[in-house]
């Protein structure tokens, strides 16, 4: 049975649809990512998931529930990381998260959540004196005490340094082993690239692509690019295939890279030319992303 699934759903404010028949499925122990511009539909739709909004059409489930009939049960089974997390400073990390515990009937031992966000030399630390990069792993835990099955992450890196993102992404990667499933919202490409097993992109109100990561939008299957830089002097009309030339480097669109590198390598070793700095490489999830959902 699927985690998640969404057939259908709609929702107007006034006279505007921003949910317009969105359809998808997340599977049990599945990374999902959803990736669109703001105003594309994101957030009602995940509110509509959480079961903080009502949906004006379509059919929804989540955990085999309708959201908008959840009833306790249903929240115990859930864990939310907004962007935002209102904590009293003045409480410790340790009392924060041992009241939290208190709400649900099978809450994760304290000491276990602690560890697994990686604050457990933070526990008698009152919530003011925590960096922000700290204060997002206390969110996590926060949304992790209960011992969700699914949680629902809307930007999680948000205002994060590149290493505290890094460590962020690990403990992502490390619920995935736990067999939890994840619902995230991202604007970081590289980030949807490196945590999701499937991406959906939203753009104006509706499903444009879904797929991994590795193919979504045919990235798999795309022309390559092969980049390099030749010896001054020498110009695109003397290469053995068709280039052309951005300053001091060459870039090749090769549909066939393996061909391509072949014939131009063969022309390299023939005439003792060094193709410096080459590369191979195809169309980016950002590249692809930038075409679905317009520049």
């Amino acid at each position: 049975m699927a985690a998640i699934a969404v057939e259908g759903l709609r929702k107007r404010y006034g006279s505007t649809e921003a949910v317009k028949g969105i359809g998808f499925e997340v599977a049990e122990g599945e990374v999902f990512a959803l990736l669109g511009p703001n105003g594309a539909g994101k957030t009602t739709t995940v509110e509509i998931l959480e079961g903080y909004r009502d949906r004006d059409a379509g059919t929804v489930s989540v955990l085999g529930v309708d959201p908008e009939r959840g009833g306790s049960r249903f929240r115990e089974r859930i864990g939310i990381v907004l962007q935002e997390c209102g904590i009293e400073d003045l409480l410790t990390v340790d009392e924060v998260l041992r009241r939290q515990a208190g709400y649900y009937p099978r809450a994760r031992p304290v000491e276990e959540v602690i560890a697994l966000v990686g604050l457990e030399d933070r526990g008698g630390d009152r919530v003011r004196r925590l960096s922000g990069g700290q204060r997002r792993r206390l969110d996590l835990a926060l949304a992790l005490i209960g011992d969700p099955d699914l949680l629902f992450l809307d930007e999680p890196t948000t205002g994060f340094d590149p290493a505290a993102r890094r460590n962020a992404w690990d403990l992502v990667k490390r619920l995935g082993e736990l067999g939890k499933t994840v619902l995230l919202t991202t604007h970081y490409m590289d980030e949807a690239q490196y945590l999701a097993d499937r991406v959906a992109v939203i753009a104006g109100g509706r499903v444009v692509a879904e797929g991994p990561p590795s193919s979504i939008g045919g990235r798999d299957v795309g022309a390559a690019r092969i980049r390099f830089s030749l010896a001054e002097g020498l110009s695109e009309s003397e290469l053995p295939v068709k280039a052309r030339r951005d300053g001091a480097v060459f870039e090749v669109e090769a549909p066939d890279p393996t061909r391509a590198l072949h014939t131009l390598t063969g022309w390299a070793l023939e005439r003792g030319v060094e193709l410096s700095g080459l590369t191979v490489t195809r169309r980016s999830l950002e590249d692809v992303y930038l075409d679905l959902v317009g520049r």
